[in-house]
C-alpha cells in the first residue's frame, strides 16, 4: 500500500463480507501506519427489513435497538483493530433519509479518507438489479481508491 494512504475508512454492516473487509483494513492500517475509521450506517432499508408488525415494536423502539446493535458492532470492531495494534476510531451514522452509499461518500470526503474499504457480496444479475449494490455505487462515485473485499 502506498505510504500516502494514511486515513482508511471502512464501512461495516455485520455481514461476513464486511468482517473480511475489516480484517483487510486492519492489516493495511498496520502496514502503512494509517488511522482507521470504522463506520456503521443505519438506513431506511435496514429499518424496514427489520420491522415486524407482529412483534409489537414501535418504530422508535426498533430504531433504538438498531442503534444499540450498531454501537455493539462498532465496539467489537474497534476491539479487534486495537488488539491488532491499529489506531482506530468509530462512528455510528443513523440520520435516516440518505442512502448508505451517499453517506459513505460524504464521510469519506469530510473526514477525509485516502482509501475506502468495504465488503461486497458479489451479487450478479437479477439479485444485483433488485437489491442494488452499495459497494458498486461507492466505487463509481468515490474520489479516492476503493478496496472491495468479497465474501468467501
Amino acid at each position: 500500500m502506498p505510504t500516502e494512504h494514511r486515513r482508511i475508512l471502512v464501512a461495516i454492516d455485520g455481514s461476513h463480507a464486511s468482517d473480511r473487509a475489516l480484517d483487510e483494513a486492519i492489516g493495511l492500517a498496520r502496514l502503512s501506519h494509517a488511522e482507521l475509521r470504522i463506520i456503521h450506517v443505519l438506513d431506511d432499508l435496514s429499518i424496514s427489513m427489520a420491522f415486524n408488525p407482529y412483534a409489537g415494536y414501535y418504530t422508535g423502539e426498533l430504531i433504538s435497538q438498531l442503534r444499540q446493535d450498531g454501537a455493539q458492532l462498532l465496539a467489537r470492531a474497534a476491539s479487534r483493530a486495537s488488539a491488532a495494534g491499529a489506531v482506530v476510531q468509530t462512528a455510528l451514522y443513523d440520520d435516516l433519509g440518505l442512502p448508505v452509499r451517499e453517506r459513505i461518500l460524504e464521510i469519506a470526503r469530510s473526514w477525509p479518507a485516502d482509501l475506502i474499504v468495504m465488503g461486497t457480496h458479489g451479487r450478479r444479475g437479477v439479485d444485483r438489479a433488485l437489491l442494488g449494490s452499495c459497494a458498486e455505487g461507492v466505487v463509481r462515485a468515490a474520489s479516492v481508491p476503493v478496496l472491495l473485499v468479497r465474501a468467501a
